[in-house]
C-alpha cells in the first residue's frame, strides 16, 4: 500500500471501517443500516472531507466472477467519492439485505448529485432508494417491464415496439425474435494470403 493510501486507511479506522486495497484503490463495505450515517461522517469528518460524489452505480453480483454467490446478497449500491482537500478517492459499497426487494438509503441529502445516479440504478437494477425525492425511471421507455441490467433479464427483452401504420402510433407487443445461434462468417477476397511476387522491371 502506498503512503497516500495508508494515510487514508488510517483515517478511516476511527469510523470503524476496515478498507481493503485492490489495484491501488481502497474500498469500504458498510451495512445497509449504517450506510447513510457513515456517508455523512465521510463528508463531514474534518480529517476526511469527502465532499464530492463522483459516481453511484448499482451492481448485480449474481454469479459474480463466474461463481454463484451462495447465500450472499445479490445487489449493491457502490459510491465513488473524492476528497478535493486531501486528493483521496474512496469506493463505498453497501449490499441490499433483501434480494427480492433491494433497498438502501438515498444519498440525495448527503450529496444532491446522487439523485440522477440513483434513478439510473433503480431503472437498470431495480434497487430502491429510501427517501429519494423523485425515484422514477430515467433511461428506459414508459411502460418498460423489468430491469435490463440484471443478469437474469432476457437478452431479447419482454416486449418490442414498432410503428403501426393503421393505428398511426407506436405500439408494444410481445417479443417476436426467434433465438438463434450466430456463427461468424469469414469473407475474404480471392487470392487472400498468397505471396505477391515483386514487379519486374521491363
Amino acid at each position: 500500500m502506498t503512503p497516500k493510501l495508508q494515510k487514508l486507511s488510517d483515517g478511516l479506522k476511527p469510523l470503524g471501517l476496515s478498507p481493503t486495497e485492490r489495484l491501488g484503490e481502497l474500498t469500504v463495505e458498510v451495512k445497509a443500516s449504517e450506510y447513510k450515517a457513515i456517508c455523512i461522517r465521510l463528508r463531514d469528518d474534518p480529517a476526511l472531507r469527502f465532499e464530492q460524489l463522483i459516481d453511484l452505480c448499482g451492481v448485480d453480483y449474481a454469479a459474480y466472477a463466474d461463481k454463484p454467490r451462495d447465500g450472499a446478497p445479490r445487489f449493491a449500491a457502490v459510491l465513488h467519492l473524492l476528497s478535493l482537500h486531501n486528493n483521496w478517492r474512496l469506493r463505498v459499497r453497501s449490499f441490499c439485505p433483501d434480494d427480492e426487494f433491494p433497498v438502501v438509503s438515498s444519498m440525495t441529502e448527503v450529496w444532491p448529485a446522487a439523485g440522477w445516479f440513483e434513478r439510473e440504478a433503480f431503472d437498470l437494477f431495480g434497487i430502491m432508494f429510501e427517501d429519494h425525492p423523485d425515484l422514477r425511471r430515467i433511461l428506459t421507455d414508459y411502460g418498460f417491464v423489468g430491469h435490463p441490467i440484471r443478469k437474469d433479464f432476457p437478452l431479447s427483452g419482454h416486449v418490442e415496439m414498432r410503428y403501426d401504420p393503421e393505428q398511426r402510433r407506436v405500439i408494444y407487443q410481445p417479443v417476436t425474435i426467434d433465438p438463434r445461434e450466430v456463427t461468424p462468417r469469414i469473407v475474404r477476397e480471392p487470392n487472400y494470403g498468397e505471396e505477391v511476387s515483386p514487379l519486374k522491371n521491363g
